[in-house]
């Protein structure tokens, strides 16, 4: 069973690598998801795409602005059987202003709506920010999903927390599967492992030469602040002298200057912010370079990211992890191959 697959909003490849562990996965079912286009705005992100998942097909990734783009580019390339999209989050997140579809990102998700009334594959893949589910009181998500819906699609939308699942990492995303409602196929969220992975385990054993591994400089001030900041405490619950204090309203319950606790899964990996908002290692005075951030967001080794150190930080803060979507489409997989698998109900509720 072959599945092509094309990609909008597609990022560094964080879904795509979790697909390509599914299909290693199912080998022996002789499935295979095949990567056939993808597209994203970013220049950088593109090119960590086209290294990781298209080195021989490099023209297979279209770098171009959704909004100004023919769809019949990519249908040129090839036809589809799934579509995979992390639509822009950032007028949906709660660290954000939640412009929610009246701001500049929130309506590109009727581009994907315009792709899956359009290209109508077996299935899709849609993954956004847990503050999806807050924006416009409910009301932006309600239409995001009716719009999907209207494209002939059953949805089975689910808020997962992926630390649950052995991500080393408190990441919790709406994820929404559809399936074309003339295909006789239910998928069923899979049960969480609960199996804890933590930030120590993560970051073990990372190889030396390991691309992506540059140490951010830390001026003498933030190596005296981290130094008074323990394991787990941020620059507002540490106990620290009043010439290394922050000035920095509401600001109490926020990642600022906070350390991992090794004996738990990393917070959230974020793509923004400034310096005080990298994480930060539990026993060296220092942030993570972005191998060890890409480590916490399960993105293999070999995963080169191209770019500068910033803008492979923003690539990997707003990426999906790999092992997450493993889990994911392994169920998804399971569901066409009419393979049972422990499941836990929708916690948000499926649209028909």
């Amino acid at each position: 069973m072959i599945f092509r697959i094309g990609e909008l909003f597609c990022g560094p490849g964080g879904i795509a690598t979790g697909i390509d562990l599914v299909n290693a996965d199912f080998k022996k079912n002789k499935i295979n998801i095949e990567h056939v286009w993808a597209t994203d705005y970013h220049p950088e992100t593109c090119e960590t795409y086209r290294t990781n998942i298209f080195p021989k097909n490099p023209e297979k990734v279209i770098c171009a602005d959704i909004r100004k783009m023919d769809f019949s580019i990519l249908e040129k390339i090839s036809a589809i059987d799934g579509l995979s999209f992390g639509f822009p989050c950032n007028d949906f997140s709660i660290v954000g202003e939640q412009k929610g579809i009246s701001g500049e990102y929130g309506p590109l998700y009727s581009y994907a709506a315009k792709a899956l009334k359009k290209m109508q594959p077996k299935w899709f893949l849609a993954e956004n920010v847990s503050g999806l589910r807050s924006t416009d009181n409910g009301a932006a998500f309600q239409k995001i999903l009716n719009e999907f819906n209207k494209c002939g699609y059953r949805l089975y939308p689910h808020h997962y927390k992926f630390e649950e699942y052995g991500v080393p990492q408190a990441r919790h995303r709406i994820i929404i599967i559809g399936i074309r409602k003339d295909l006789d196929i239910v998928y069923r969220v899979p049960k969480p492992t609960f199996i804890t992975k933590t930030a120590f385990e993560a970051l073990s054993n990372i190889p030396k030469n390991a691309s992506n591994q540059e140490v951010t400089k830390q001026s003498q001030t933030v190596i005296d602040r981290l130094n008074h900041i323990k394991p787990g405490q941020n620059a507002f619950t540490a106990n620290l002298p009043d010439r290394l204090k922050l000035n920095v309203k509401g600001a109490k319950i926020s990642q600022i200057y906070k350390r991992l606790d090794p004996s738990k899964p990393s917070y959230t990996v974020t793509g923004s912010g400034g310096g005080g908002t990298h994480i930060y290692h539990w026993s060296e005075p220092r942030a993570l370079t972005n191998r060890e951030r890409a480590r916490l967001q399960t993105f293999p080794d070999t995963f080169r990211f191209c770019g500068s150190k910033e803008n492979v930080r923003r690539q990997i803060g707003m990426a999906v992890p790999p092992e997450g979507i493993r889990i994911i489409v392994s169920a998804l997989m399971k569901s066409f191959l009419k393979i049972e698998y422990e499941t836990v109900p929708c916690n948000i509720p499926e649209v028909k």
